[in-house]
């Protein structure tokens, strides 16, 4: 029994130490091959972090798997998923944690293909220090100067520059002092507050954790030195309070609280807060904890906080510093590391999530792209995969953020596909745009329902969309003149006659597509304010946009009418000419020949155009709209 407390109070007493020591966070990067998880392997080794099993396992695996001859291939034990082993490269973020007897350390090792770009932005988006790695004998890549940029972009201002495989070019100074100066040329104009240029080889050891003979030249640190030494100064419990609600905690009608994760600051019972939203105040009753009440939460903190009075807020709010409050808007300027192989199209509707409230959101203006080569600004339409750009973003409704420079959690956010509910970006961001904040709805006296009450019918959009041929401009001219005949209140917005006008000054692009179909959805929008029966005759050929025009206004008041005919059939009419051109290379971004047509999942009206009779497919609609309502009875 004796041995026992001994050894709960010798455990008790190490936990303590360890928790005593400070913490570093920290990621390796760099372009592929460069040696990134075998430093990482040769740091726990040296360090004597391994346990007997895990040793074991490696020396199995590096003689399975392992690139390094009869030696241990460090690399392995980061690199822990089997097409990763089999390749010798890193795909995933692989997180390792070891402690010396001055810190503990959390390190990510990130990939280094340029298609993994989105992995290495995640392990730098919450690390407090960068080891940047470089093949001494390849120098500086392209990879190298994007994931530079990227360390800065997300707010990392210490770097270690670890020119690794030293051993592979003789340990030669000049080689060393080349990578150093050419580095050091263009990454001046970022915000490093410090970097480090060490000369190393990870698979011999050399200046990771002793220093080198073999590098008499070099009187700096080693990569543990500096690591174990470098000040990294976590202000996050200075800044303002900020607390994300994740949840209102309200388990019976006595208890209500707002649970989450203190992000800056620290709060203390009778503390004022207010609802960065919407103003509202109150003041700290408890901080609660499933381990007792706390007399003080700081940043990082996982608590529950009960108010002293009701006040409306919910999962996504922000409670804040009454005197320290985050800017409110709709309208954001940030930059964008884009993540996805579907471009971003400016228009296109996204979900934007920041922190825990997720709002619909587009992209306004693409302000411009990135040049990797010279980190200067080129005017670009649109991002492709691992394209870093400044944007504009219009969203849903408004939010409480802070600048991503004053707080990473509160700054930052991700936009989602709105269909595939993947991230596609990761965002920071630089400044709200105030001019959205100055604009306000001018209230009517003569609204939508009083104009549609003089008509006698009910405002709807009927949205005609389906292929070049498929009959569409034809349904909706019928439909039309037959509402005309019954007295009804109509107009026909069609994609051939808007071009003429309205927007005369797009292509064919998926990024002037996509802004064709918002300029007449907005139209459309006004048209139905007006209490009109609007038919929109266009391809539209994203299911995105049709789904935003919906969205646009009220529920029941979009109906899709799908003008469905086969490729084949809309080819052998072909009215206009355009598909015989569009085979010929005379039309490019054509829909149905090298431009996708997005096929409507769920339309309320299917209309099969290969046989049918059009009087009668546009009986079909004005049927429809009799049943929906949309047509008074005199």
């Amino acid at each position: 029994m004796a041995h026992g407390v001994e050894d709960n109070e010798a455990f008790a007493a190490f936990v303590a130490d360890s928790e005593s020591k400070g913490m570093l966070r920290f990621l390796t990067c760099g372009s592929v091959d460069d040696g990134k998880s075998t430093l990482i392997g040769r740091l726990l080794f040296d360090s004597k972090r391994l346990f007997e099993d895990q040793l074991a396992t490696l020396q199995a695996d590096s003689a399975k798997f392992g690139t390094t001859g009869e030696d241990i291939d460090f690399a392995l034990l980061v690199d822990g998923l089997v097409a990763e082993r089999e390749q010798g490269i890193t795909i995933d973020v692989a997180y390792r944690y070891f402690a010396t007897d001055r810190r503990r350390f959390i390190v990510a090792d990130t990939p280094g293909h340029e298609q993994y770009t989105r992995n290495m932005a995640t392990g730098a988006s919450n690390s407090d220090l960068a080891v940047l790695l470089v093949d001494a004998r390849a120098g500086i890549l392209i990879q190298t100067r994007r994931h530079a940029y990227i360390v800065s972009l997300l707010g990392i201002r210490d770097v270690v520059l670890a020119i690794n495989k030293i051993d592979l070019i003789d340990y030669d100074e000049e080689r060393f002092v080349d990578i150093r100066n050419a580095f050091a040329e263009f990454a001046v104009q970022f915000d490093f507050r410090s970097v480090v240029t060490i000369p190393m080889s990870a698979r011999f050891g050399d200046n990771v954790i002793d220093k080198s003979a073999k590098t008499p030249w070099y009187g700096g640190p080693t990569l543990l030195e500096h690591l174990e030494t470098v000040a990294v100064e976590d202000d996050s419990g200075s800044r303002p309070f900020r607390f994300p609600v994740q949840w209102v905690n309200r388990p019976s009608q006595a208890f209500r609280g707002y649970t989450g994760t203190v992000a800056a600051g620290s709060i203390h019972p009778g503390d004022p807060v207010v609802v960065a939203r919407t103003g509202q105040a109150a003041k700290i009753d408890k901080v609660v904890t499933l381990d007792g009440d706390l007399e003080t939460a700081p940043a990082g903190a996982a608590v529950t906080l009960t108010l002293d009075m009701e006040i409306d807020a919910s999962r996504g709010d922000i409670l804040v510093a009454p005197g320290h409050r985050p800017d409110v808007s709709d309208q954001l300027a940030a930059h964008v590391i884009w993540m996805s192989d579907e471009e971003l199209l400016p228009g296109r509707p996204y979900l934007l999530k920041s922190g825990t409230r997720t709002v619909g959101a587009a992209v306004s203006e693409l302000k411009h792209r990135v040049d990797i080569e010279s980190f200067k600004p080129l005017a670009a339409k649109t991002l492709g995969l691992n394209d870093i750009g400044l944007i504009n973003l219009s969203l849903s409704e408004p939010i409480a953020f802070d600048l991503y420079d004053d707080n990473k959690t509160t700054g930052s956010f991700i936009l989602i596909d709105r269909f595939t509910n993947a991230t596609v970006a990761a965002g920071m961001v630089r400044f709200g745009l105030r001019r959205a904040t100055n604009i306000h709805w001018q209230a009517l006296d003569v609204n939508r329902d009083a104009r549609a009450a003089l008509k006698g019918q009910k405002p709807c959009i009927l949205w005609f969309t389906g292929l070049s041929g498929a009959g569409k401009s034809t349904i909706a001219n019928m439909v039309e003149s037959k509402l005309h005949l019954m007295g009804r209140h109509t107009h026909i917005l069609d994609g051939d006659n808007i071009r003429h006008g309205l927007n005369r000054d797009l292509g064919f692009t998926d990024v002037d597509r996509v802004e064709n179909i918002r300029r007449v959805a907005e139209t459309a929008k006004l048209f139905i304010d007006a209490g009109l029966i609007v038919l929109v005759s266009f391809i539209s050929p994203f299911r995105s946009e049709r789904r935003m025009a919906r969205e646009m206004v009220e529920e029941g008041e979009f109906l899709e009418v799908f003008v469905d005919a086969p490729l084949a059939v809309v080819e052998d009419r072909d009215p206009k000419g355009l598909y015989k051109k569009a085979r010929a290379g005379e039309i490019q971004h054509f829909t149905g020949i090298d431009s996708p047509y997005e096929v409507p999942l769920k339309p309320d009206l299917h209309l099969d155009t290969t046989n049918a009779d059009v009087g009668e497919l546009a009986d079909r609609v004005v049927e429809s709209l009799r049943k929906g309502g949309y047509l008074s009875e005199a």
